[in-house]
């Protein structure tokens, strides 16, 4: 059995969005089960009214909420009781095996790099998330916003543990591609920071495939890709805008004139296959990676079907058992680079 904490109020809708969220993600997973955290008696209030299965789920008390616009400083110090920090805690304690929170993802990165620390050998946890690509594969980009400005060594980090959980995850798909996303695939363009990176990586024990280009997160041909806050904040937000444009570009086309109206009912399966292909909803939860525990980060502005997705991600890492195996990775691929680095230094002292 999966134990999820569920930050009940976080989100800009809370519980009329995480309760029908919870309940649905219960109905599809029969061996998981849920702590849900905030207003006890709110909870339970909209627990019964939508018929949730109680015998699967256990409320938790908390008397504070994090708003969606507190400073993240201001959270971690003067709500230590607020549902966000009440449901990272149940992952400290051992008591949940993930917690998802939609709540402010300023204060949630905060308080569960707060509470749970990083990864030994990891300096900053990043933000990943999947994005579907050609085919049905699933490419893995971070980091996401969490980190505007990285050194080489930060970067070859998210790597590694990219990497590792991807592999967790789909452990019968052998080593994980890993791109370096930059301006073009030739190692010598880039800024310093990248190319020192593409050097790093090279000599890396990770699979990877060299320098790719934005296009390459939808063209499958790397499973992790990898980059600073800053630049991948603006492709995942681009990526987002995009979706929105397209969707709506293409319902004005059909509803141009009589003929074109014809033509969308003719075209309905094919349109509601593409609607469903893109619904931004279905890949809702992003990855905290880094961290000595699972947590997933919901779009605060989410409906109940995304946040029973995130809900979803949060279960699947936990049931592969994705931190240890990341933890794992990250010591035995962090000790070999460093075996190089010392001997690279041992070579350039010879030389001199």
């Amino acid at each position: 059995m999966i134990t999820l904490a569920v930050d009940a109020m976080g989100g800009d809708a809370g519980l009329s969005v995480t309760v029908p969220g919870a309940v649905s993600f219960l109905r599809r997973q029969a061996d998981a089960r849920l702590l849900m955290v905030g207003d006890e008696a709110a909870i339970v209030r909209a627990l019964s009214s939508a018929a949730a299965p109680m015998d699967r789920i256990d409320v938790i008390p908390a008397t504070q909420v994090v708003e969606m616009d507190e400073q993240p400083q201001s959270a971690l110090k003067n709500k230590k009781d607020s549902s966000m920090r009440v449901a990272v805690n149940q992952v400290k304690e051992g008591l949940a095996q993930a917690a998802v929170s939609a709540g402010n993802t300023g204060a949630l990165m905060a308080t569960a790099r707060f509470v749970l620390k990083t990864i030994p050998g990891i300096e900053r946890p990043a933000i990943a998330k999947f994005i579907p690509s050609k085919d049905g594969h699933m490419t893995l980009v971070l980091d996401l916003g969490a980190n505007v400005d990285c050194t080489p060594e930060q970067l070859v980090q998210f790597a590694v543990i990219g990497s590792e959980l991807v592999h967790a995850l789909y452990p019968q798909a052998g080593a994980p591609r890993v791109g370096l996303l930059n301006v073009g695939t030739e190692d010598i363009k880039g800024t310093d920071t990248v190319k020192q990176t593409f050097k790093l990586l090279q000599s890396s024990r990770l699979n990877f495939v060299g320098n790719v280009e934005g296009g390459s997160i939808f063209s499958g041909e790397a499973d992790v890709v990898v980059a600073d806050g800053f630049v991948g904040n603006i492709v995942l937000k681009t990526i987002e805008g995009s979706v929105r444009f397209l969707t709506t570009a293409i319902r004005q086309e059909f509803q141009t004139n009589l003929l074109t109206k014809l033509g969308a009912l003719a075209a309905l399966p094919a349109l509601k296959g593409f609607r469903n292909k893109l619904d931004p909803r279905k890949f809702n939860g992003a990855i905290f990676l880094g961290l000595r525990g699972v947590v997933v980060k919901s779009h605060g502005g989410t409906d109940a079907v995304g946040f029973a997705y995130a809900l979803e991600e949060a279960f699947h890492e936990a049931k592969a058992d994705s931190l240890a195996r990341i933890q794992q990775g990250v010591a035995e691929q962090l000790a070999f680079l460093a075996e190089k680095k010392i001997e690279a230094e041992q070579a350039a002292i010879s030389i001199d």
